[in-house]
């Protein structure tokens, strides 16, 4: 439900970004009576998913789910059900932001810049961690499952949050929360933050901190002594590869975007390395 939401609360497409989601749906045949919309794409592919149908390919090569869910959101359930090479064939996209298909006698490439989110259970069988249940095949079970995702492919996943299970008396007497539309103006106000940022850089192609280059985000993200000092710690002690290291950046302005922050603080940047690390201490408990 989280997932779906989120393609809620992102900006809509803007001329040029819906011109481009068009243009892929048409090539593949998926734009149902030649009707527009602003609204971000939302892919939720199932878990028998080919690497074909994932990132695009087949006899005319045609774009697969992660170029029709460019400029919106690639949500997979069940992550480690899925097939682990198909997973890592979306190491590059993620990367480069496109999918290149190479064949015989063409090559192709599709625009593939989406926001990857996935959910899976902590084991197989579902109950690990869960209180009053017992995982029947112990922690065997939970290091099995998880050890189906390879280390590069979660190294490009920038946060990682533990969801509990929801229990009856949440269901009887839910909490007060934000609407969708208060989360979508505060995501608004930071991307323009972002789109003024870049425009100023004489960047006007990039439209996020997600899709800023490594050496520019060192300057944009460059944090106060306090947030530099434990980022100098964190980094020593977690042992962050340079790809986690920036991406560690990104998340750290985009938090301070969202507190229009002019400047990265230390708690940006605490609530950063917490949303990383959290994956990494279920890995190494397993």
């Amino acid at each position: 439900m989280l997932a779906q939401r989120l393609a809620s609360i992102l900006p809509p497409l803007d001329s040029a970004e819906l011109l481009e989601v068009s243009m892929i749906h048409s090539i593949a045949g998926q734009l149902a009576g030649g009707k527009l919309s602003d609204r971000r794409p939302f892919r939720a592919p199932h878990h028998s998913a080919t690497m074909a149908a994932l990132v695009g390919g087949g006899l005319r090569a045609k774009p697969g789910e992660a170029s029709l869910a460019h400029h919106g959101v690639l949500f997979l359930d069940e992550l480690p059900e899925f097939h682990p090479q198909t997973l890592d064939a979306l190491r590059q996209p993620l990367e480069t932001g496109e999918c290149v298909i190479a064949r015989a006698n063409h090559h192709v490439s599709y625009p593939a810049k989406f926001q990857l989110i996935a959910a899976m259970n902590p084991c197989r069988c579902g109950m690990a961690g869960e209180p009053g249940h017992i995982c029947a095949r112990g922690p065997r079970c939970m290091s099995d499952y998880q050890s189906r995702l390879s280390g590069p492919l979660l190294d490009r996943i920038d946060i990682r949050i533990d969801v509990p299970a929801v229990s009856a008396t949440d269901l009887i007497r839910p909490r007060p929360a934000e609407p969708s539309s208060v989360v979508a103006a505060r995501v608004a106000r930071a991307r323009e933050l972002q789109r003024d940022r870049f425009l100023a850089a004489g960047l006007p192609e990039i439209g996020c901190n997600a899709r800023c280059a490594t050496a520019l985000i060192e300057a944009i993200a460059e944090p106060d002594p306090a947030g530099l000092q434990l980022l100098r710690d964190a980094a020593d002690k977690m042992k962050f590869s340079a790809r986690g290291y920036h991406r560690i950046l990104k998340v750290a302005r985009t938090l301070a975007d969202l507190d229009e922050a002019p400047r990265v603080g230390r708690i940006h940047l605490a609530e950063a390395i917490s949303y990383r690390i959290a994956g990494t201490a279920l890995q190494n408990a397993a």
